[in-house]
């Protein structure tokens, strides 16, 4: 993905003012925005390399990339609108705090914002450890060595250094969470490792040498005297419920220190009495409370487990296509790390595999339809999403990107889902004694291979061939699709174009247009239909490296694009054309046309010329900041428009009182399909006069 195509994902979302704070996950961008009704999802979508895009509750919205989201992140931060929000990223938050609660699960949402936040940038490194637990499967399936999960088999040293490769990962776990989520909540990430730190030291860990035994809440713990207060002892490696518990207490009492201790000497005490504070009362209370309700959710689960392997084997598939949309898998991978330390083993993650492997077919069967139907975008989309499922065993480029897109799939997706529960519910069961991500690659790890892969395979295959018999689309949406595709359009569905630098779209005014009844379908049609006066004649004007000449919208001095003071204009990216410095205060119809796109605020339209040429007129320059003031749109989207149809009346004054350049851009939107588009006037023009030349591509 582009530099450019990182500024038209933070125009879709309304611009960088709009963006209150930006992070993301494994696969996604995840923007929290001041105000979620300024983004524009049909051209967030039409743009290279975007998967998704997906609306959260209140004003947060997700963009998946797919595994690339690193790059795309880091092309968003380094642009120059994005230093200035980042940096104020902090008061804005407070500000929107103090506003109050957004939306009314708005308390839920930040909790599952706060888990994911938590696990997200270490997500890299519990993959990568992952694949080394699969490798000493592996090695022990064929005998090479024991079994390497059982404390009681003595390794090598060589492979013992094999297994240190993952255990660093798992057994340092509480102090990777306790550092994120600190952060997250606006403490000093360093005090909140420092305070889980002092849980994992060894001499901590040798407090229990000297200590009782004592039955606490049906657990059997081991507590010592410091100071006359008896200090329960527990082995805190992989547990993650003590640091999010932690890092919540610490987060609050670390901005009210910064609030009550003067500003010069905050840098020392602020840390030392968060120690202070936070150090003893995570080693007698949050410790053992957050190890008491992690325990007490395993054994719920495990309770239902042992109750009936068969029905709990089939449930966790059915439901993690619903929990991973709402983020409440979160917890459920805290549960498996906390079983595999706790019991040695995880019972959990064997039927996950089955909803894995049914969303990965679900998506292997919308590749096949595309590759059939010849759809180059989605076919893009399907390919990315199966590799990363296959090989990473990450399901959110396949959700995002199509399940939750394309409804059908779900019904689909959940008999694949069903079918490979069932099998692992007949089977007994599946257990790993090591967290994976269950892919192609960690199969090995599970601890019975055949019924795990019969299991898997079976989920996988159900759902494609669901979905290739059924397909994925609605009628309604197969059918534009494929009149869109016949119409030659060059990309199947509405015109993926970002209009400017402030997130206006062509494609989100024609899904305005459809609203009202002309889809692209619809579109498409009546270009047809108006460029084929006879069965004789020609349904387009450009062929053969014919010529059309687009005239002038509007009187004015003919400039070059590289003039218009906005990138995404100057540098070509939205086509090619010429800019006009307006003389008069009125753009009309240049050519006959179907208007596509007609923004209520006036300042751009989009049109579809006799010939199949996507025609942009834009006036002014982030003009849409004026919300219609002083624009008079006299068209609407959908309307047929003949040559001279006035489009709109500007007042100039008012552009002008409030800043903003009068240049217009007039942009041959799909210039890739014409061998060339050139401008053909300078200088003072009046309407009608010719000024683009479009060159058609000789037919083969």
């Amino acid at each position: 993905m582009s530099a450019n195509s990182a500024a038209e994902i933070v125009a879709g979302v309304g611009g960088a003012a709009n963006i209150e704070s930006l992070t993301h996950c494994a696969t996604r961008l995840r923007f929290q925005l001041n105000d979620a009704s300024g983004v524009d999802q049909s051209a967030l979508e039409s743009i290279d390399g975007v998967m998704g895009a997906v609306p959260q509750a209140g004003d947060r919205y997700q963009v998946v990339i797919g595994g690339g989201v690193q790059t795309v992140y880091n092309e968003i931060m380094a642009l120059p609108d994005m230093g200035r929000a980042a940096a104020d990223a902090a008061a804005i938050k407070a500000a929107a705090r103090a506003q109050g609660p957004r939306g009314k699960s708005a308390w839920l949402d930040s909790l599952f914002e706060y888990l994911s936040d938590s696990f997200r940038p270490i997500l890299g490194a519990l993959l990568g450890a992952s694949l080394f637990i699969t490798f000493m499967s592996l090695m022990s399936t064929l005998g090479v060595i024991g079994n390497w999960a059982d404390p009681r088999t003595e390794l090598s040293p060589s492979w013992q250094f094999v297994n240190l490769c993952w255990q660093c990962v798992f057994v340092f776990l509480p102090l990777m969470i306790a550092y994120n989520a600190s952060k997250k909540l606006g403490a000093d990430p360093w005090v909140g490792f420092a305070i889980m730190a002092v849980l994992m030291l060894p001499t901590y860990a040798n407090f229990t040498e000297n200590a009782q035994q004592h039955t606490i809440f049906g657990f059997d713990v081991q507590t010592i005297d410091i100071f006359g207060v008896p200090l329960t002892v527990f082995d805190y490696s992989s547990q993650v419920f003590p640091p999010l518990l932690m890092a919540a207490v610490l987060g609050p009492l670390y901005k009210l220190l910064k609030k009550i201790i003067p500003e010069n000497i905050q840098l020392i005490f602020v840390p030392f009495l968060a120690m202070l504070i936070m150090i003893p009362l995570t080693a007698f209370i949050i410790g053992p409370i957050g190890v008491y309700v992690g325990a007490g959710l395993a054994d719920i689960l495990k309770s239902i487990n042992d109750f009936s392997p068969f029905i709990f084997a089939i449930v966790i598939p059915l439901a993690y296509p619903f929990m991973v949309p709402l983020g409440l898998h979160w917890p459920i991978n805290a549960i498996m790390l906390l079983n595999i330390q706790t019991l040695g083993y995880d019972f959990i993650q064997g039927p996950m595999g089955a909803w894995n492997f049914a969303c990965f077919g679900a998506t292997a069967g919308v590749l096949l339809i595309a590759w059939r139907e010849r759809d180059l975008q989605m076919r893009q989309t399907a390919t990315g999403a199966l590799a990363a499922g296959l090989l990473g065993g990450i399901s959110e480029p396949s959700l995002y990107g199509i399940h939750l897109r394309f409804k059908r799939i779900y019904p689909r997706m959940l008999v694949g889902c069903f079918v490979g529960g069932l099998i692992i519910g007949i089977g007994g069961g599946v257990t790993t004694n090591a967290f994976v991500f269950t892919s192609l690659l960690t199969i090995p790890a599970f601890d019975n291979i055949i019924l795990y892969s019969i299991a898997v395979a079976a989920a996988f295959f159900t759902a494609m061939i669901l979905v290739v018999l059924s397909g994925y689309r609605t009628p309604e949406q197969q059918a534009d699709f494929e009149a869109a595709r016949d119409a030659g359009l060059e990309r199947p569905g509405p015109i993926p174009v970002d209009d400017s630098a402030e997130g206006v779209a062509t494609a989100a005014a024609l899904a305005d247009a459809e609203s009202t009844g002309t889809g692209a379908g619809g579109v498409a049609t009546a270009v047809t239909s108006t460029t084929t006066a006879t069965a004789e004649a020609p349904a387009s004007t450009a062929v053969r490296g014919a010529i059309t000449e687009i005239p002038s919208p509007l009187a004015g001095t003919v400039v070059p694009l590289s003039d218009v003071p906005d990138p995404v204009f100057a540098k070509g990216t939205m086509g090619g054309g010429v800019a006009i410095l307006p003389s008069g205060d009125t753009v009309y119809a240049p050519a006959v046309a179907t208007i596509v796109a007609a923004q209520p605020t006036g300042h751009a339209f989009g049109m579809v010329l006799d010939g199949g040429i996507e025609l942009l007129i834009h006036v002014g320059i982030d003009t849409v900041q004026l919300k219609g003031e002083g624009f008079d749109v006299k068209v609407k989207a959908g309307q047929k428009v003949e040559v001279g149809t006035p489009l709109v009346t500007f007042d100039r004054a008012v552009i002008e009182a409030a800043g903003y350049p009068l240049i217009t851009p007039v942009v041959v939107m799909n210039t890739k399909k014409f061998a060339s588009v050139e401008k053909i006037a300078e200088g003072e023009t009046a309407v009608g006069t010719p000024i683009i030349a479009v060159e058609a591509k000789p037919k083969a």
